[in-house]
């Protein structure tokens, strides 16, 4: 990581304040984006310990200040070489009671604020590559259990998040050409929207190992950031405490075929006969 350049959205506190600490700690130069003076608060903490950092506060979901930060990275330090989507929020309600509002922000913040910094980081490594540049660029998204399983009581963040999810594997694809590699991550940890709802769960031990604690989500952050991960793209990785797993999505499962269209009344034994042979779902979460 020793010079790389990486964004960091979202770094202001919890999951996103751990990966510019990690990513500092590892030699990255770090831009500390996050709303008000979190941001700065950061960014001078990253400094105090010796690393490089400098603060750009902004709502990444907007779209011309998501292009101003990716901009600010450039202008800074010349180069952009990663960037960490971490930015989010949620708006817990069931369904109906489900304000308007509360969708909309909830997919605003955590799925446009994923795309719009990655739209314009993606545009200018392709200018890069087109100035016949060498690019080794890295994307780390932030998706969530609720996101790949489902959560009882966050529709609107599990769709968002399973938008991430869905937006990871395409960027993968199309910016393969460009020398940019897009995965992410769903983690667990205590960050200020799971301490209070998990609270149980979240606590800090004792004595002894904290699985809870942020920052162990963030090696595994700073290394697919990294020059060494270059061959990894396109996947989503689980992380918890000590432990990192591979998820793997939708895949295409049993089928049932015939010489011709189906009537409705011929599709209930059919049906039933595919899920009979499919694996069982894993419980939305909450159920």
């Amino acid at each position: 990581m020793n010079g790389r350049v990486v964004v960091v959205t979202g770094a202001g506190q919890g999951l996103g304040r751990a990966h510019a600490l990690a990513l500092a700690a590892a030699g990255a130069h770090v831009v500390v984006n996050d709303l008000g003076p979190a941001a700065g608060a950061v960014a001078a903490e990253i400094r105090d310990l010796g690393g490089t950092a400098i603060a750009h506060s902004c709502d990444v979901s907007d779209f011309a200040a998501a292009g101003k930060l990716v901009g600010t990275a450039v202008a800074h330090f010349g180069r952009l070489d990663a960037l960490v989507n971490n930015a989010g929020v949620n708006r817990d309600r069931m369904l109906v009671t489900m304000s308007e509002q509360e969708w909309d922000d909830a997919v605003r913040i955590n799925l446009k604020g994923c795309f719009a910094p990655l739209r314009h980081a993606a545009a200018h490594w392709r200018e890069q590559v087109k100035a016949g540049a060498p690019v080794a660029a890295r994307v780390v998204n932030t998706s969530s259990g609720a996101g790949l399983m489902g959560s009882v009581g966050q529709a609107n963040y599990s769709a968002a998040k399973a938008g991430i999810a869905a937006l990871t594997v395409v960027a993968a694809a199309e910016l393969a050409r460009y020398g940019v590699t897009v995965n992410a991550i769903a983690p667990t940890a205590r960050t200020p929207m799971t301490e209070r709802v998990f609270a149980e769960r979240m606590r800090a031990p004792a004595s002894g190992f904290d699985a809870m604690d942020p920052a162990n989500v963030s090696p595994l952050v700073v290394w697919l950031a990294s020059a060494d991960s270059g061959e990894v793209t396109g996947r989503m990785f689980e992380v918890e405490g000590g432990t990192v797993s591979l998820a793997d999505g939708w895949r295409h499962g049993p089928a049932v075929t015939r010489d011709g269209r189906w009537e409705p009344g011929e599709l209930g034994g059919a049906v039933r006969d595919l899920l009979a042979a499919a694996p069982v779902p894993v419980p939305v979460y909450g159920a």
